[in-house]
């Protein structure tokens, strides 16, 4: 066996670490893409809406007038954390959508973004 060489890999090697390495600068270049884009989910038939960023934050909460009860605060504060979870949930979901078209599906490893 040649001193430095895995059998089997032959100059597969360097093609295999230039593949990574374009990999790498395509999923950083999208991840900076992403962390502008937004989605939005609504809880209570559209009661309240949350947008959030690709960056899982919070861009922008709308609540209508007409959901404000204060006999009834309970209610929403659960409309606000229903829609606000599903906001994230849908910008992790795209997140991981968009990456799993660079990186062919080893987007859902642990860690890895």
């Amino acid at each position: 066996m040649a001193k430095g060489r895995f059998p089997g890999m032959g100059g597969n090697m360097a093609n295999l670490m230039k593949q990574a390495q374009k990999m790498q600068k395509e999923m950083e270049k999208l991840q900076e893409e992403l962390k502008d884009r937004e989605v939005e989910a609504s809880a209570g038939g559209g009661a309240v809406t949350v947008v959030a960023t690709g960056r899982k934050e919070i861009k922008d909460i709308t609540i209508k007038p007409e959901v404000i009860d204060p006999d009834d605060v309970e209610m929403l504060q659960d409309l606000i954390l229903a829609a606000a979870n599903e906001a994230l949930r849908k910008a992790d979901e795209m997140v991981t959508n968009e990456m799993s078209k660079i990186t062919g599906g080893i987007a859902g490893i642990p860690g890895l973004f």
